[in-house]
């Protein structure tokens, strides 16, 4: 795994999770950095949410005080003070500005930081600090997440982005309950990333649903070292979109309860606005999720879906395939149910719409919609 050089990173149980699981996690950098956010579009906006967005503008940031178990969401005055006290307890024996840490959180919704529990931990979390110690901190950020979601890449010039993010329910980002940090050693100016980073969101994480819930506190934050001078920009701003794309998969592949990614594809849309409209329709669809889940090639809910978008389109002219192998045309079977049961039992499935309208595609991640999902969200709390 490829660490970028400058980035520092902890993790620990202080106990606002269950069963000792790390729950506080740090990334620190002794140097200033480059950074910038893109932010949750929920009008309910968690307390770290709104700091972070008013943080990422200071011109002196050392890098993410991360907590779950607690959102910190629907706290009111309280819940800034309580955000504040932490950031400023860690700045201290960091012995930098409170606001140069930007703070995230996850969890449950309403309930107050416990100050009682994270305020002894902040000297271990700082002497555990550690370039390797990124799983502590990916394993940190965890709710209902199964495995630790990192990926790194490096460019030919040697330059490392390398992301770490958390999520698995409450997914469907406009701008997910998810966390997302990319991380890089190269030199990028501020106004780049004003410009780069709500482009790679948007085509990675802005384009993957578990249940069509958008979070209080979803967050991506980019970090810059800036200790290596980048030369050939297109390779660079590939790889961080590499990174975004792998991330936002991990969290499809391990959403609530999944047994399945699908990729709904549209083809041949008037424009990308409409595409969106008629992708998302079909994968936030309980019945379009379900029918995946219990292998069922009832292609009438999929016309459901598009139908109910709100989307002007010719129905008798919609094909539809599964991996590849055409499905539907004119209102009828082109292939038999045996096959295509047998496609739809398959992990990984692509199904794909042509609406020939236009020349536009879109695509979205999501999964299908099990028992599991259910029990997990409907014991949340308990």
């Amino acid at each position: 795994m490829f660490v970028p050089e400058g980035f520092l990173f902890s993790g620990l149980s202080c106990g606002i999770r269950k069963e000792n699981k790390l729950d506080l996690g740090l990334i620190y950098s002794p140097k200033e950095l480059t950074a910038w956010g893109v932010f949750t579009t929920n009008t309910v906006k968690a307390a770290p949410v709104l700091l972070g967005k008013r943080f990422i503008k200071e011109k002196e940031i050392h890098g993410v005080l991360a907590n779950s178990g607690v959102a910190n969401a629907c706290t009111g005055e309280e819940g800034f003070k309580r955000a504040l006290t932490v950031l400023k307890e860690v700045a201290k024996h960091l012995k930098i500005p409170y606001k140069s840490l930007l703070p995230a959180s996850t969890g449950v919704i309403g309930e107050q930081l416990p100050l009682e529990k994270i305020l002894p931990n902040i000297p271990s979390l700082i002497s555990n600090l550690s370039a390797q110690n990124y799983i502590q901190f990916a394993k940190a950020i965890m709710t209902t997440d199964t495995f630790p979601k990192v990926v790194s890449k490096k460019t030919e010039e040697g330059i490392v982005i390398f992301g770490i993010a958390k999520g698995a329910g409450m997914i469907a980002p406009n701008m997910a309950t998810m966390l997302a940090f990319i991380l890089t050693d190269a030199e990028v100016s501020k106004d780049y990333l004003k410009k780069s980073l709500p482009k790679i969101v948007e085509q990675s994480f802005n384009r993957i649903t578990v249940d069509g819930d958008t979070s209080t506190n979803d967050t991506v934050y980019m970090l810059c070292s800036n200790l290596k001078k980048i030369k050939n920009w297109e390779k660079f701003e590939n790889r961080c979109l590499e990174v975004a794309k792998e991330l936002a998969y991990l969290i499809i592949k391990d959403g609530e309860g999944a047994s399945k990614v699908v990729k709904i594809l549209i083809k041949g849309a008037k424009t990308k606005k409409e595409a969106k409209i008629l992708a998302t329709s079909i994968a936030n669809s309980p019945l379009v999720k379900t029918a995946f889940y219990g292998e069922d090639p009832n292609w009438g809910r999929i016309f459901s879906a598009l139908g109910k978008s709100g989307i002007k389109f010719n129905p008798q002219e919609v094909e539809i395939y599964l991996n590849g192998i055409p499905w539907v045309a004119n209102f009828k079977n082109v292939n038999s149910e045996a096959k295509i049961k047998e496609e739809m039992r398959k992990p990984e499935i692509e199904l794909c719409i042509r609406l020939k309208q236009g020349k536009i595609s879109y695509e979205v991640l999501t999964t299908d919609l099990t028992e599991e999902y259910i029990r997990i969200n409907a014991h949340y709390r308990t």
